[in-house]
């Protein structure tokens, strides 16, 4: 297998050159103006990080993506989709006040915010793949209505995937709830009697009878259930909850096969940023310290050899002392004779697996060429 081509530069910046022209010359040498932007929309796969996170990419690197795709004759717009969890980013309202106080404003990025799986997470697209897990993925309908997929993602850790990367951006983050509740789980939701009311929205809004009201309790029959997370977004009291059972390799595969689904039959580019390396994904309303010392920005046409590439360089900087992955490394040290951080901050994660996986089923290729500019 060829080896494919990731694009690095490190973080250092000169009088003559700021970090956004230095990003921008790093997509340029990538081949970013290979694609053909004219009249074509482009979505840009961002996460926006939850209220009181403050580890999520500054809105200046986005500015820096949709200037260069406006340039190139396209039509930018910044995306995600709905959480699955309860936050500041469950339902499309909360999601959008919550991306322009954390700086994604039109005014600030120089283009719109859309969530692309409509105000309660229930727009989607259904996209055919036929993979071991996912016979048909659930993704966002906006990002599939988009031409050019363009993923600008925040390198750092995740507490079931390991890390979240270009992969982890674009298939768990591209998933409308239905499909994040299948890649976590086998999609059957559950519900915290001490929180229900009995006021029976969940019974209401569910096409195949799953939910009923006994005794001013709701329940859900999972024999009837499809797993479409219509009755977690209309639960007035956050009730109805997902069940997150599964393992960490399916749920890393599954992953792997949801972003192949956003990406096949059509242009897509890949930016990773790893600085603020927190040791959990920015769906957190608060970020521990660093785990490492910024790295650099990458840039590639493929996620797999991207992501790939972060990891590596990831191990080779020195941990920070005081950090979680510090105290970790304590701990976890002897029981890890690769001394891999990402497991070592996550040991119950097995985001390999989800590597390996994406390169079986033609996402990408772990083997890279890393090229310094």
């Amino acid at each position: 297998m060829n080896k494919s081509r990731v694009f690095f530069t490190d973080f250092h910046a000169t009088p003559s050159e700021t970090l956004p022209q230095k990003l921008h010359r790093l997509m340029k040498r990538a081949g970013f103006e290979e694609i053909d932007f004219t009249d074509r929309y482009a979505a840009i796969k961002i996460h926006f990080g939850e209220l009181g996170n403050l580890a999520h990419l500054r809105p200046q690197y986005a500015k820096v993506v949709v200037d260069y795709v406006r340039t190139l004759g396209g039509n930018a717009f910044l995306t995600d989709c709905n959480t699955l969890y309860v936050g500041s980013r469950k339902n499309a309202l909360d999601h959008m006040d919550t991306a322009y106080l954390n700086g994604f404003s039109p005014l600030q990025t120089g283009c719109h915010v859309i969530i692309a799986d409509g105000l309660k997470g229930t727009d989607e697209a259904l996209v055919p793949i036929d993979l071991p897990y996912v016979k048909e993925a659930k993704i966002g309908q906006a990002i599939m209505d988009a031409d050019v997929v363009i993923s600008l993602t925040h390198f750092k850790g995740h507490e079931e995937a390991g890390f979240g990367g270009a992969l982890k951006n674009l298939g768990m983050g591209s998933g409308s709830r239905a499909g994040k509740m299948e890649q976590h789980c086998e999609g059957k939701p559950v519900v915290e009697t001490e929180r229900c009311i009995g006021c029976g929205s969940c019974v209401r809004i569910c096409a195949h009878d799953g939910p009923r009201v006994v005794n001013g309790k709701a329940s859900i029959d999972h024999a009837k259930c499809v797993g479409c997370g219509r009755c977690l977004a209309v639960c007035p009291k956050d009730a109805i909850e997902p069940s997150w059972a599964g393992s960490a390799a399916m749920l890393s595969c599954k992953i792997a096969e949801y972003a192949f689904a956003v990406v096949k039959d059509r242009p897509a580019f890949h930016i990773s940023l790893i600085c603020d390396v927190s040791p959990f994904c920015d769906c957190h309303a608060e970020n521990d310290m660093p785990i490492i010392p910024n790295v650099g920005m990458l840039a590639s046409f493929d996620p797999v050899a991207l992501d790939q590439a972060c990891v590596d360089l990831c191990n080779k900087m020195p941990v920070l002392e005081g950090s979680r992955l510090d105290k970790h490394i304590k701990s976890f040290w002897d029981e890890d004779p690769n001394h891999e951080y990402f497991h070592l901050n996550h040991p119950d994660a097995e985001w390999e697996a989800g590597l390996v996986h994406a390169e079986e089923i033609g996402l990408g290729s772990r083997q890279y060429e890393l090229v310094k500019i």
